[in-house]
């Protein structure tokens, strides 16, 4: 029998896990649903209507010349409620509880999240994903299945499927003997005089094989 994923976000203020009392995840429709990552508006905000490109825009992060920018503030555009929904503990933090991958049994071989230009996975030429070069992407992981990350985390810098550049889910233990819930923590980081915006959402992509 295959096994199934299932995907959360904890969109509440809790750092608890996935099913603890009080902690609000939110499903993604990996279909329809997506990332927003901006510094934040009047209308760029938890409960907001899905902003226009205007406005998604004027709340957009500037780049500085001379230092790196963490982006600050993230959402889950759900699209079925036409809402935003803040990811209060993604980022640069030390939440551990942020995105759930849940699986429902065993696998072959161990989970991993990859990050790619589209549905192909064949490429990593977007802007923030390095412009071809994994090791500049702009998206910075951590897994956090075991343990929250340190204050200040470096990560993975994730584009493509090269060594380094993508995600262990189950932090290296190999394949899973049954069913169990596996975490990370994302951050984009734009490094100093970057010369054009990040205005792109790469694919995300949890491989693996069963048996």
């Amino acid at each position: 029998m295959a096994t199934n994923l299932k995907v959360y976000v904890n969109t509440g203020s809790l750092d608890s896990p996935l099913g603890s009392s009080g902690v609000e995840f939110t499903e993604i429709s990996t279909a329809n649903d997506y990332l927003v990552e901006s510094n934040g508006s009047d209308v760029v905000k938890d409960g907001e209507a899905i902003p226009t490109d205007t406005q998604l825009n004027q709340a957009g992060v500037v780049i500085d010349e001379v230092v790196a920018v963490v982006v600050p503030k993230y959402f889950l555009a759900d699209i079925s409620a036409n809402l935003l929904r803040e990811i209060h503990n993604m980022g640069n933090t030390i939440k551990r509880y942020v995105f759930a991958f849940d699986f429902d049994g065993v696998t072959a071989t161990e989970p991993v999240l990859e990050l790619w230009d589209d549905s192909d996975l064949d490429t990593v030429a977007l802007f923030s994903l390095g412009n071809g070069t994994p090791s500049n992407s702009w998206w910075k992981g951590v897994v956090t299945t075991d343990s929250a990350p340190s204050p200040d985390w470096a990560g993975s810098a994730l584009a493509g499927n090269s060594d380094g550049h993508f995600l262990q889910l189950n932090n290296g233990n190999g394949a899973l003997i049954g069913a169990k819930t596996l975490y990370c923590n994302i951050k984009i980081v734009v490094p100093a005089g970057a010369s054009q915006g990040g205005a792109d959402n790469p694919i995300w992509a949890v491989k693996w094989t069963s048996n």
